[in-house]
């Protein structure tokens, strides 16, 4: 009687044949220590090691450096418009991950605020204060720009309402600036409430859901994303700009 052997007539306890009640080895999962297979790509793996590390630093070296651009701008005296790319420069990275952050935050994540009745109606009081100061001023500044444009124009109706153009198209720079320092002081009252000033938020703070196949850029942009961040790139430098005499465009127009 011929003994029992194994596959390709090799016994069994050979190399290569288990022995008979030998559980077969588990499959190791690829790109573990011999596997064989190849390691899975790590999503973002291009972002540097010191900016998913610290990137709440690398903002404020991104915004101090075009900080120092736009006081040499004051020195080195370039276009009058070079103000408004550096302001943009200097605030777009924390801007984008604002925008992109609050875009994927629902409205009713957001923690209810817990102030008084009489805090939100006091509120509401300064606010009223600040709106009637805000149209006695444009009373004001309405009058005294007519009496400009009826000296400078003369009897002449075609040259006061050129000068009336002339003096909308000079303001409309002042204006976009303030509309642009209420819009970064809005989205940052925002981020304070979402995710705080630290800079890596507490658990739960920031929705699941955002980035969450992709966790380096993910914390890139949720560490950008930074109230006080934005308010120096964005107020802040916008702030050292009209200071270092950036408007001086639109005022000398206005004379």
């Amino acid at each position: 009687m011929s003994e029992a052997r194994g596959s390709e007539g090799r016994e069994p306890g050979s190399a290569g044949v288990p022995a008979a009640g030998t559980p077969a080895p588990e499959p190791r999962p690829p790109g573990s220590p011999g596997s064989g297979a190849p390691a899975p790509a790590v999503p973002d793996a291009w972002l540097p090691e010191w900016l998913v590390g610290r990137p709440l630093t690398a903002g404020w070296a991104w915004a101090g450096f075009w900080a120092a651009l736009i006081v040499a701008d004051e020195f080195l005296d370039l276009a009058g418009w070079s103000w408004y790319v550096l302001v943009g420069l200097a605030a777009l990275p924390t801007l984008l991950a604002s925008i992109a952050l609050l875009h994927a935050t629902p409205r009713r994540y957001l923690k209810p605020r817990r102030d008084s009745v009489l805090g939100h109606f006091f509120v509401r009081f300064l606010a009223l204060i600040a709106a009637f100061l805000v149209w006695g001023v444009s009373v004001v500044m309405s009058a005294s720009i007519s009496t400009t444009l009826q000296s400078l124009g003369g009897a002449s109706e075609r040259e006061v309402t050129a000068v009336g153009f002339n003096l909308l198209l000079a303001a409309i720079p002042l204006v976009v600036s303030v509309l642009w320092l209420a819009f970064i002081i809005r989205c940052a009252w925002f981020l304070r409430r979402l995710r705080g000033w630290k800079q890596t938020p507490e658990p739960g703070a920031v929705p699941k859901k955002f980035l969450r196949d992709r966790p380096r850029l993910r914390r890139v942009v949720v560490g950008l994303a930074h109230p006080g961040l934005l308010l120096v790139a964005g107020l802040g430098t916008s702030v050292l700009a009209f200071l270092l005499g950036a408007v001086e465009l639109t005022i000398n127009v206005l004379k």
